[in-house]
């Protein structure tokens, strides 16, 4: 089996292609600053670079696992992720968390075929 690192950051590697998946590590969003749907709308633009860099495309994300700091704003979070998503929607999990640090309201990994 090959593994193929795309986009090394100081401690990991943005995105990970093994046995025809393509594996995208916790994403935040650049500008913690702004709402919990304007996070995730950044977030899911940085994910698809990191997946067209990798050789593959947003409508193939099978999984995806959420963190986020607030549930009270997970309507927010839906509204963008359907936007996105379209009829594609992924196998998804939204767990609360205490804290993502740096004012991150959001993280997101997700898992994408590789076409």
């Amino acid at each position: 089996m090959t593994i193929t690192r795309n986009i090394r950051t100081p401690i990991m590697h943005r995105a990970v292609e093994a046995n025809g998946f393509v594996f995208v590590g916790g994403t935040i969003a650049d500008d913690t600053s702004v709402s919990m749907g304007e996070q995730t709308r950044n977030i899911l633009g940085k994910i698809a670079s990191y997946l067209k860099e990798a050789g593959t495309d947003i409508p193939k994300v099978v999984s995806a696992s959420i963190f986020v700091t607030d549930l009270s704003h997970k309507k927010e979070m839906d509204a963008v992720w359907t936007e996105v998503f379209g009829e594609d929607l992924p196998a998804r999990a939204t767990v609360g968390v205490a804290d993502l640090g740096g004012g991150a309201l959001i993280e997101v990994v997700v898992t994408a075929l590789k076409s």
